[in-house]
C-alpha cells in the first residue's frame, strides 16, 4: 500500500530548515508532534491561573490532571464550562502579510465529582476518597492561514515534482500520487530520447516545458480536537498524603484542507490548481498517577507521572490537480493541451503512535485565607515517540522523530487573591520548543486571568487567556546541496479563548 504521507506533499515545519537534510518527506512525524502538544486546560479557574494545578488539591480539573487532588474533596461537585475564542493568523510570505481569523465555540470541560469524605471523628489513616469523571478537550486545530504573492517565487512545486519523479519508472509513475497527477496532467514529461536520440525504453528521468517563475498562493484550513474522557479516584491519608490514579480515553479527530495555486505569464502554462483533502481519525488510552504532600498547612507539593498515550489512527486522503494550458500544443503526443485534471483514488491507511510520557511537579504556598501562589512544571521527551504500522515502513519517520525533536520544559505558575465570596486570579506558562538544534523560536506563552464568586451551593468563575506562538511553513522541499530551497511562511499565531465555568455542590 501506499503511503498516504508519501502523497502529502505539503510539509510542516521541515528539518531541512535547520539541519538542511535528504529528501525524506515523510510525513507521520509530524503526527507525532501534533497529536503530542497539548495545552493545560480544564475550569475557568484552572485557566485564569495559567494552568497551573499539579499540587493544587480540591479543583474539579484535577480529574484529568493530578488525581490525588480528588482526595481533598469534602463534598460531591458537578460543572460545566463552555467558551468562546478566535484565532487569529498572520502570515509572512515574501513581506506580503495575510491575517485570517476562526471563531470556536465548545464545551471543552464537563465534570463530575462523587466525594465520600471520613467524619472528622474517624479513626485511622484513611480519611476518605472521591471518585471523579471528566469530558476535557486538550487540544483543538480549528484555525486557516494563506498566504499570496504579487511578486514571482524563486522556484515553482514542478521543480518538486521533478526531483520527487527522478529515478521513477514511467510505468510506475502514475502511482505516486501528487507526483503521479502532475506526469497525467503534462507538467512533467519523461525523456523518452537520449542525447543520440535512440529512444529510451521505460524512462526514468523527466523535464518540463514550463520553464519560468510563477506567482504561488495557498490556503490551509484545519479543523478538528483531542478530547478526553477520565475517569479517577484519589484518597486522602492523614489529611496529609494524597494519592489518586485514572484512566484516559482519548480521541482524536483532524482534518486539513489545502489548495495550493501557481499562476504563470509568458509560459504555455497559464494556472495549476492542487486540492488536497486528508482526515484522521483515532483513539488511545493512557494512565495518570499522581501524588500531593502536605508538610504544613501553607504548602502543597504535587508529582504527577501520565504514562504514554497508546494511539491508533485511521487515515484518509485524496487530491486533484487541474492544470491550464494555453492550448499548447504538444508534440511528442500529437494533442493540444487546454484544461488538464486529474485525482487521486481515496486512499485509506492506519498506524499506531505512542506520545511521550509526561512528568509534573508542582508547589503551591498558601497566604492564611488570602489566597495562593502555585507554580508546575513538566518534562517531555518528544523523540520517544514511535510509530508502527502494517500499512508502510515507519523506520524514516521514526528517524525523523529522533533527529528532529528532543526534550523540553513547560511552566506554568499562577496566583489568588481571596475578598470575602470574590476570587481574583492571574497566571502565565510557558510550552517550550520541541525542536532541537532550531534557530527558529516555536515556544509558546500564554497570559491569563480571571474572577470567580463563591456561594454557599453554587459557584461561577470565569476567565480569560491568550497564547501566542510561531510557525515555519514550508510548501513544498526542494533540495539541492543538502539545504531546502522550497518557498518558507512565517505564520504568527494568537489564541484568544473566553471560558466560563458554573459549578454545583452537593
Amino acid at each position: 500500500m501506499i503511503s498516504v504521507k508519501k502523497i502529502f506533499f505539503s510539509a510542516f515545519v521541515l528539518s531541512a530548515i535547520t539541519l538542511g537534510t535528504s529528501n525524506a518527506q515523510i510525513g507521520y512525524f509530524e503526527d507525532a508532534l501534533r497529536f503530542s502538544q497539548f495545552r493545560s486546560t480544564g475550569s475557568a479557574r484552572i485557566i485564569g491561573l495559567g494552568g497551573a494545578q499539579m499540587s493544587l488539591g480540591g479543583d474539579i480539573s484535577n480529574i484529568h490532571t493530578n488525581p490525588a487532588g480528588l482526595g481533598f474533596f469534602r463534598r460531591s461537585e458537578f460543572s460545566i464550562t463552555p467558551s468562546f475564542g478566535t484565532w487569529v493568523t498572520e502570515s509572512n510570505y515574501l513581506d506580503q502579510i495575510q491575517e485570517d481569523r476562526t471563531g470556536n465555540f465548545a464545551i471543552p470541560n464537563l465534570s463530575l465529582v462523587i466525594s465520600n469524605p471520613k467524619g472528622p471523628l474517624t479513626t485511622g489513616a484513611f480519611r476518605g476518597g472521591s471518585f471523579g469523571i471528566s469530558f476535557n478537550r486538550s487540544n483543538h486545530f480549528n484555525s486557516q492561514f494563506g498566504y499570496f504573492s504579487d511578486f514571482e517565487g524563486e522556484t515553482s512545486i514542478i521543480d518538486f515534482f521533478l526531483q520527487e519523479a527522478n529515478g521513477i519508472r514511467e510505468s510506475q509513475i502514475e502511482n505516486f500520487g501528487l507526483t503521479g497527477l502532475a506526469y497525467n496532467t503534462f507538467l512533467i514529461n519523461p525523456i523518452t530520447e537520449d542525447a543520440s536520440g535512440n529512444p529510451i525504453n521505460d524512462p526514468t528521468e523527466y523535464d518540463s516545458f514550463v520553464i519560468g517563475f510563477p506567482f504561488q498562493d495557498e490556503s490551509v484550513v484545519t479543523e478538528g480536537r483531542t478530547s478526553q474522557t477520565t475517569v479517577s479516584y484519589g484518597a486522602n491519608f492523614y489529611n496529609k498524603i494524597f494519592v489518586g490514579g485514572g484512566l484516559g480515553l482519548t480521541s482524536v479527530n483532524y482534518t486539513s484542507r489545502k489548495t495550493y495555486g501557481e499562476e504563470f505569464f509568458d509560459e504555455p502554462l497559464i494556472t495549476s490548481t492542487i486540492d488536497e483533502f486528508l482526515n484522521v481519525s483515532g483513539f488511545g488510552a493512557n494512565i495518570n498517577l499522581g501524588v500531593i504532600y502536605k508538610p504544613i498547612d501553607q504548602i502543597n507539593l504535587g508529582l504527577n507521572f501520565q504514562s504514554p498515550t497508546w494511539y491508533t489512527f485511521n487515515e484518509r486522503y485524496e487530491a486533484r490537480m487541474v492544470n491550464e494550458f494555453d492550448n499548447y500544443f504538444f508534440e511528442p503526443e500529437n494533442i493540444t493541451l487546454g484544461r488538464e485534471e486529474a485525482s487521486t483514488p481515496i486512499v485509506m491507511g492506519r498506524y499506531n503512535l505512542n506520545t511521550p510520557l509526561r512528568l509534573s511537579g508542582g508547589a503551591t504556598f498558601f497566604i492564611g485565607k488570602n489566597g495562593f501562589i502555585t507554580a508546575d512544571v513538566d518534562y517531555l521527551d518528544y523523540s520517544a515517540s514511535r510509530i508502527n504500522s502494517r500499512d508502510f515502513n515507519p523506520t524514516g519517520d521514526n528517524q525523523e522523530i529522533q533527529r528532529l525533536f528532543g526534550t523540553t520544559f513547560n511552566y506554568r505558575a499562577g496566583a489568588e487573591f481571596r475578598l470575602d465570596i470574590w476570587r481574583f486570579r492571574g497566571g502565565y506558562s510557558y510550552y517550550g520548543d520541541p525542536f532541537m538544534n532550531s534557530t527558529f523560536d516555536r515556544s509558546t506563552q500564554q497570559f491569563s486571568g480571571g474572577v470567580g464568586a463563591r456561594l454557599k451551593k453554587i459557584y461561577i468563575d470565569f476567565a480569560l487567556s491568550a497564547s501566542y506562538f510561531d510557525q515555519l511553513y514550508n510548501s513544498y522541499p526542494i533540495i539541492d546541496g543538502g539545504v531546502n530551497f522550497g518557498p518558507f511562511t512565517e505564520i504568527r499565531h494568537q489564541i484568544t479563548t473566553g471560558a466560563l465555568t458554573v459549578g454545583f455542590n452537593f
